[in-house]
């Protein structure tokens, strides 16, 4: 070996092994052998996309006033309790409404309300939904409907009060009403 060939493998191992990064990287095409590059002594650090945050309904203060029957568009259930509401978009709010009244009965509540079947969305938690009115995608971000869920089960008690001290501490079932938006929309 000459004393050049010497130099460059003594050179060659005294660097530093390459940083280690994460495999497989996004939005790249892994190769199936690495390139045979001269390991770097110092490596830029390219920053990471952020995923997007996802958006987040807040209520309305605990206390607010409950809505009318009228501005719902549709019956309340009664003895059901108003909770709070939650901006849907496009001038349309959720409203829920907590129930003592087991979900089947408050099924057979609102088929007998509104003269329609609906439709059972979901076996477990049981989740059934009734339209009110026709989905206008232009105006409408969600299609008017009553969507009742039930919420106690062998895992859950059903769901919490959000009032302090309310009673019943849990509800096992719960109403959500989405109205049309306001005429004109």
């Amino acid at each position: 070996m000459t004393g050049v060939e010497l130099l460059l493998v003594l050179g060659l191992a005294q660097q530093p092994p390459p940083t280690p990064r994460p495999f497989p990287q996004p939005g790249t095409a892994q190769p199936s052998r690495p390139p045979q590059q001269p390991p770097q002594t110092a490596r830029p650090t390219i920053p990471q996309p952020q995923p997007p945050k996802p958006t987040v309904l807040l209520p309305t203060a605990p206390n607010a006033e409950a809505p009318t029957e009228e501005m719902l568009g549709v019956k309340i259930y009664p003895g059901a309790q108003y909770l709070t509401s939650y901006d849907a978009g496009r001038g349309q709010r959720f409203y829920l409404f907590g129930s003592t009244t087991s979900f089947l009965d408050l099924v057979k509540y609102y088929r007998t309300l509104l003269k329609k079947g609906g439709d059972l969305v979901f076996d477990a938690p049981a989740t059934h939904e009734f339209e009110l009115g026709n989905f206008r995608e232009e105006t409408m971000a969600f299609p008017p409907s009553v969507t009742i869920k039930e919420y106690k089960s062998e895992i859950s008690e059903g769901y919490p009060n959000p009032k302090p001290g309310g009673q019943p501490a849990r509800f096992p079932t719960i109403i959500q009403i989405v109205p049309a938006p306001p005429t004109g929309r």
